[in-house]
């Protein structure tokens, strides 16, 4: 009798274990699936805002920032709904810097709607007259006061 407990007990406990194992399974594939189907988050709110923040003149950083702004720009859900600004500050300015490679990247930023703009601390504290830095270029009085109220006014601080 007890040789039949047991051997019941085994055919139970293998029988569960493949059982849940297909059911795990099935669970994993149906999740996998649902991850599959996503295709994002969906834009539902009438507008969106935005501040990248520059603070690095590392070519790779500069670029990144570039691009992933205009992947923002460039995104079908954010079509028509998003407001961005670039703040520049610290090594960022080099960006904005006459005779600089970012000249036709910047305007078409700007021409795109976006405000290009560099803290006027950083240019004190370098010593960079105003007249170094492209023309089109906004000046705030800190790129740090910048962020601190476009996050307090609900924008998404963006940090390539």
């Amino acid at each position: 009798m007890k040789k039949v407990s047991i051997l019941l007990l085994s055919i139970t406990l293998l029988t569960t274990a493949a059982i849940a194992q297909t059911t795990g399974a099935q669970t994993t594939d149906k999740a996998l699936e649902k991850n599959r189907a996503f295709t994002g988050a969906k834009a539902t709110g009438k507008v969106y805002h935005a501040i990248y923040q520059l603070d690095n003149n590392d070519p790779k950083v500069i670029e990144k920032a570039l691009r992933n702004l205009n992947n923002a720009l460039n995104d079908p859900r954010l079509a028509g709904k998003i407001q961005i600004e670039l703040i520049a500050f610290a090594g960022g300015t080099d960006a904005y810097m006459k005779g600089g490679k970012y000249e036709n990247d910047l305007k078409a930023l700007v021409e795109k709607g976006v405000i290009v703009a560099q803290c006027n601390n950083t240019l004190r504290e370098r010593k960079i007259d105003r007249e170094q830095i492209y023309d089109f270029i906004a000046v705030v009085p800190s790129g740090n006061g910048e962020l601190i109220i476009r996050q307090a006014e609900g924008w998404s601080v963006v940090k390539p």
